[in-house]
């Protein structure tokens, strides 16, 4: 939807919601584009930042690697 400033400014939580619930949302003034506004979960995916949860379960199954210690004895180190 596109959104003139003044009404953006008169209808702000609304303009919050649909940026949730119906993605982008276009702010002109004077009939030029001059913002876009967007959930904090669309800007998130757009720019690659993860919250630290979000990117500790996104990591691979482990059981899906295929993993093989070395059965050579281990080397002798002085110390």
């Amino acid at each position: 939807m596109v959104w003139q400033v003044q009404e953006a400014k008169q209808r702000f939580s609304e303009l919050l919601r649909k940026a949730q619930e119906d993605g982008p949302q276009i702010v002109t003034r004077h009939g030029e584009e001059v913002a876009v506004i967007v959930s904090a979960e669309t800007y998130a995916k757009l720019t690659g930042e993860l919250d630290f949860k979000a990117f500790l379960l996104a990591v691979p199954e482990l059981s899906d690697l295929e993993i093989e210690r070395s059965r050579e004895p281990a080397r002798r180190v002085e110390l």
